[in-house]
């Protein structure tokens, strides 16, 4: 006995609609997945970032990478502009876990992370409005950073807590390699606001693609 046309085309869309709703899942978890280290090798980083502090407190830095840097470079902080006096976590001498306290911040204190180049006697800053004196004449971009939120879940950095990762390019550009693993860190009680296409965006095409597909499974099934 022969099942109904309607009845075969339904159960085809229930199937389709079934795979496409199991890679949009696939798909969301790849998005909320940490993202470490930088992923486009090569390429610069287009999308910048501002920081603040989530909370009134020290901020701390736990060493992550870097020691294969050609440079030797440490990592400071400027609060509201100012330095905070502290210097330190060597990309050559540090090992991962390593931590330093950075200073003490009011919540919503604007943060600017240092890079400082000692073999170049200069310094590069998560705010690429300050990089132009660091970068050759004509360099555009002068984003020197790249951050993602750390979840301690994957990749799993030893006992570092949970935190904002934030990744130096040591190399001024346009000469630079853009892999952003020069020297790396995580912060704890920072927030980061990202400016250029926010990772947020997938998840929105995502979310939007399964509501296709359910309306979609919706007007099949009811004919």
């Amino acid at each position: 006995m022969h099942k109904p046309l309607d009845l075969i085309g339904g159960s085809r869309a229930l199937q389709a609609g079934v795979a496409a709703l199991t890679l949009i899942a696939a798909g969301t978890q790849m998005v909320r997945a940490d993202i470490i280290p930088y992923a486009n090798i090569g390429s610069p980083n287009l999308t910048s970032y501002s920081f603040t502090a989530s909370a009134t407190g020290d901020i701390d830095a736990f060493f992550v990478g870097g020691g294969g840097a050609g440079f030797d470079n440490e990592m400071g902080l400027l609060i509201n502009g100012v330095s905070t006096g502290i210097i330190g976590l060597d990309n050559h001498s540090s090992t991962t876990g390593d931590e330093l306290d950075l200073g003490h911040a009011n919540a919503g204190d604007t943060l600017v992370f240092v890079l400082q180049n000692n073999s170049l006697g200069m310094n590069a800053y998560s705010d690429p409005s300050l990089n132009v004196p660091y970068d050759s004449d004509g360099s555009v971009g002068h984003n020197h950073i790249y951050s993602t939120a750390y979840t301690a879940t994957s990749p799993l950095l030893g006992s570092i807590p949970v935190g904002t990762y934030v990744a130096f390019e040591d190399l001024p550009f346009p000469g630079a390699d853009f892999n952003y693993d020069d020297e790396s860190f995580v912060f704890t009680d920072v927030s980061v606001q990202t400016h250029g296409v926010p990772d947020a965006a997938s998840s929105l095409t995502l979310l939007g693609m399964g509501c296709g597909v359910m309306g979609f499974l919706k007007r099949r099934l009811s004919r």
